[in-house]
């Protein structure tokens, strides 16, 4: 996915609802009655609640007629099933019968409340927490999920139809997959949604919609810097083998840290490192910059290299030590490391290693994200050239504000004209119905990748 294709999705989005991709519904007509089974809502008890106490006047019909946004909420739930909520079709059914017998004020109020209890649990289904993802902060979730915040903004907009769109859309990204399925389904007159399709719109909805962040996305290998919602820049990244796949993450990033070290993951070092350190000895070890730890604290003691067994090390007699890798330009983290929090010990960092990223698939690392132009990225993030304060290991300078990042994985990608989808290698598998997304894949001692 190039930062073009992303700039013309988000161009894109402003366009939801429009076009033959929606016009089907409306061409069929109201549903008679007695055709369509009622669906018993969750919402429709509080929405009545809702109702009597604020005393709300119709939002959805004007002059005892529904509404240009009443034809807009049957279209969302016609392909709603894209969002997750299955019962969609049915529900704009159920709406069709109730608007085409609104003939009177109790009818037209039953119908009414019927649109707003289904806008309630479409809104609530488009704002659940993607399935598998690290939050870092419960802010960060989809917010406005309680009927009364659905409600009452819908209510007190200066458009609802601006309002109902807006919402709808989620995202640029999101929509834009959405709508590009949403044109397959009718063009071929299907009624189920590509599972992959259903799998990529839950791992993006958890994307801003608009201001600063950082998009890291596993699928493509590629990390885009937004603003105002806007992709304006981007990069090569290197991201978790199948093995060791980068996670799901939301979070703020504050600071960008100078000097990195680097402690090896403890396969690395009962493989590699003891191999290299027995053919080469102790010249090998001091030309890499390694030391031996005494143990994982912060503060841990330096032993002497040559007092580790590397021999009962390789083969697995003696438990690996604690290697760390003082700062440099040979450092495993190259220069610059930018950390933010979260559960998994997941970070970006700038490596010495570029020939990866000449790789087609660059899933090589072991769950980190290494960058292309780090230097490029931490001068977008401090708004300056990142330069080092100091000569210390481990310098954190705090940016001028937090930036969200989220890291996800997008295999469905739309054409430039938005029509269809094509679908990158699913290299983690989690395409399959009823793959797993097991964040507990990295291990919070392997914070070197």
């Amino acid at each position: 996915m190039s930062i073009h294709h992303l700039k013309s999705i988000a161009m894109a989005s402003v366009m939801a609802l429009s076009g033959p991709a929606t016009a089907v519904a409306a061409e069929q007509g109201p549903v008679p009655a007695a055709s369509v089974q009622a669906i018993s809502l969750p919402s429709a008890g509080s929405v009545a609640a809702l109702y009597n106490q604020y005393k709300l006047k119709p939002i959805w019909f004007k002059n005892g007629a529904p509404t240009v946004a009443a034809t807009q909420l049957t279209q969302i739930l016609r392909r709603a099933p894209l969002d997750g909520l299955g019962s969609g079709p049915q529900l704009a059914d159920q709406i069709d019968a109730a608007v085409a017998g609104a003939t009177n004020p109790t009818a037209i109020s039953q119908a009414e409340q019927l649109m707003s209890s289904a806008w309630v649990l479409y809104v609530q289904t488009i704002r659940r927490p993607t399935s598998g993802m690290v939050y870092a902060y419960d802010v960060l979730k989809p917010q406005g999920t309680r009927p009364d915040q659905i409600l009452l903004g819908a209510s007190s907009a200066p458009s609802l139809e601006a309002h109902v769109s807006s919402v709808a859309a989620v995202n640029p990204i999101y929509s834009s997959i959405r709508d590009a399925e949403w044109k397959r389904m009718q063009a071929t007159g299907s009624s189920t949604p590509d599972p992959r399709v259903v799998a990529n719109l839950d791992r993006v909805r958890s994307i801003p919609s608009k201001g600063r962040f950082i998009l890291v996305d596993s699928a493509s290998q590629r990390l885009f810097m937004y603003e105002n919602g806007i992709p304006v820049d981007s990069m090569k990244v290197v991201v978790g083998m199948p093995t060791m796949p980068t996670p799901l993450i939301s979070s703020v990033m504050y600071y960008v840290t100078f000097n990195p070290q680097w402690n090896a993951p403890v396969h690395l070092v009962k493989g590699p490192i003891a191999t290299k350190t027995l053919a080469g000895g102790m010249k090998y070890f001091d030309h890499m910059g390694y030391e031996v730890m005494a143990d994982w604290t912060a503060n841990s003691a330096v032993l002497p290299a040559d007092s580790v067994d590397w021999k009962a090390v390789s083969t697995g007699r003696a438990p690996p030590p604690r290697i760390r890798q003082k700062p440099g330009k040979d450092n495993f983290m190259g220069l610059l490391k930018f950390t933010f929090p979260n559960s998994q010990d997941i970070y970006l960092h700038d490596t010495p290693a570029k020939e990866k990223f000449k790789l087609a698939s660059r899933d090589v690392s072991n769950g980190c994200v290494r960058l292309e132009d780090a230097q490029r990225f931490g001068r977008w993030l401090l708004g300056r050239e990142p330069v080092a304060p100091g000569t210390d290991p481990e310098i954190p300078v705090q940016m001028p504000q937090g930036v969200p990042i989220v890291i996800t994985y997008i295999t469905a990608q739309p054409s430039a004209d938005g029509s269809s989808l094509t679908f990158a290698k699913d290299i983690y598998g989690w395409d399959k119905p009823g793959a797993q997304i097991a964040s507990s894949y990295v291990s919070p001692v392997a914070a070197a990748r």
